[in-house]
């Protein structure tokens, strides 16, 4: 038998250390052209401030913080930095929901009314038929109602109490969409069985046991500076805005987190819930967290569908799903006025990643989900960042075309039917709420909900204005008065919501 040699030995050592070497180098050097993409597509969206974490078998393997937490400061994001989770909240607080489901407390298909009686909706019999899972779906056939919250300071259950006032869209289960306050309802169930607030429930069952010491379930819990501003671009111009929060429907968008802690949640929550000292949900619950339950119609779906082209797109528990080059990709965006972030992941290879940004609905999070998972797992040299660009220009094109198709159907150099002093007044809905229209100086103001929503009323045509909020990234909103058979104003309608006179 032939002897190895002092040669042999060596290499038989040297061999496989020379092989690692040249991957780790090469590993570097991969993380060096990811993050060069990054930093440019951050010029390119003119993001002020980014940051992003990526998960790869069981591994985190990049990580990092980009830009400024304000324009106009030198405060620099770092992995520590507070954003908006927003809507990726609805993920923790559907995994809220079947801890309790793992501990026995209720089961996903038990009716809603079994713990909220008095969560009572327009259709009686969705009512009755209503299930907590049904909460999580957005397919309750009760469409939008952000009003409640958005230009409201009505509580938590005050905004549950009016959801009897809002009429269905459409059939229960037949459609899609997308429905906040059902997470609020949510987080009261989680309440209710639990016997402490949501807020308690989410930060002891998965900020402790996962060490995510720099996350808040609101905005009023933050103590610290090192806090990401907001931003939005009015006027051609990036520009640092006011903080309006989703505290009142928390469970629905109103965490807070860092790019370091949302590594450990991304892992946790890909690796099937397990983490050092045990695992969230059951195998069988983290599962049905992921199994399709709703399909998304393609006018409730993102714009990127037209350029990925899936050949599904669906909804599971608190994560929109689509299939990317033959593998099923979960994810969900988080949007807040002025910031942004995105979730994602590929069980299949392994990948995940998370992605921060304080610019108001600024699409670099799509184009970096997609390159992230073609960098990290499967492979492709799209240039998503641009691709997206050009796709979020033109849609921003077409859009600016509408209105200007619009304005031309106004009529000139008409007038008022009345004196402006005449429209002035106050105007209520039990659902809507309320609007006071005021004379001053020869012009109408509004103020919507006794709150911050203000601005002035710009004359249109006959008796419809334009709304112009003095929170300019609020846009523009169509008032029409209406008169009564005796001249008199009678109602208006704030973009369709009618409000009627007081006397």
């Amino acid at each position: 038998m032939k002897r190895w040699g002092l040669t042999g030995i060596v290499c038989l050592f040297l061999f496989p250390q020379t092989l690692l070497a040249q991957k780790k180098l090469k590993a570097i050097d991969s993380i060096a052209v990811f993050d060069a993409y990054v930093q440019q597509a951050i010029k390119d969206w003119e993001a002020p401030g980014l940051a992003i974490v990526v998960v790869k078998d069981n591994e985190i393997i990049f990580k990092k913080s980009y830009g400024l937490r304000a324009l106009g400061t030198e405060d620099k994001v770092n992995n520590q930095t507070l954003f908006c989770c927003a809507s990726t909240t609805k993920a923790m607080t559907a995994t809220c929901m079947g801890i309790l489901v793992d501990q026995g407390k209720l089961n996903w298909d038990d009716p809603v009314i079994k713990y909220l009686p008095e969560f009572q909706l327009y259709d009686p019999w969705v009512t009755r038929e209503l299930r907590v899972r049904d909460l999580f779906l957005h397919n309750s056939g009760v469409g939008n109602a952000d009003f409640l919250w958005g230009d409201n300071h009505l509580t938590a259950d005050e905004i549950l109490e009016k959801m009897r006032l809002v009429k269905p869209s459409y059939s229960m289960r037949s459609g899609f969409i997308y429905q906040n306050i059902f997470y609020l309802a949510a987080g009261k169930i989680i309440e209710k069985i639990s016997g402490i607030p949501w807020t308690d429930f989410i930060r002891q069952n998965i900020f402790k046991p996962l060490g995510m010491d720099h996350s808040f379930s609101q905005i009023s819990q933050v103590k610290t500076d090192n806090i990401s501003q907001l931003h939005f671009r009015i006027d051609s111009s990036i520009q640092i805005i006011s903080r309006d929060t989703a505290d009142v429907v928390g469970p629905a968008g109103s965490v807070l987190s860092c790019i370091d802690d949302m590594g450990v949640w991304i892992k946790t929550m890909l690796d099937s819930s397990k983490y050092a000292g045990g695992r969230l949900l059951k195998p069988a619950t983290w599962k049905e967290m992921f199994r399709p339950q709703t399909l998304v119609t393609p006018e409730e779906f993102y714009p990127t569908k037209e350029l990925t082209k899936p050949n599904f797109m669906t909804y599971a528990l608190g994560w929109f799903q689509q299939d990317y080059k033959g593998k099923k990709l979960n994810f969900h965006t988080g949007s807040l006025a002025g910031a942004v972030a995105i979730n994602a992941q590929m069980p299949e290879t392994n990948t995940a990643v998370y992605i921060f940004s304080n610019l108001d609905h600024v699409e670099i999070r799509h184009a970096l989900m997609f390159k992230a998972f073609d960098f990290f797992a499967l492979g492709g040299n799209t240039d998503w960042s641009k691709d997206f660009l050009k796709l979020y220009g033109d849609i921003r094109e077409t859009s600016a075309k509408r209105e200007k198709e619009a304005d031309k159907k106004r009529v000139l150099n008409t007038h008022t039917s009345l004196e402006l002093s005449e429209y002035a007044g106050l105007y209520e809905d039990p659902l809507y709420g309320k609007v006071e229209i005021s004379f001053n100086n020869n012009e109408l103001s509004f103020l919507i909900n006794n709150n911050s929503t203000t601005g002035k009323l710009a004359h249109w045509n006959y008796n419809s204005f334009k709304a112009h909020y003095s929170k300019k990234w609020y846009g523009v909103s169509d008032i029409l008065f209406q008169l009564n058979s005796e001249g008199k104003v009678e109602s208006l309608s704030v973009d369709g919501m009618l409000f009627k006179k007081k006397k």
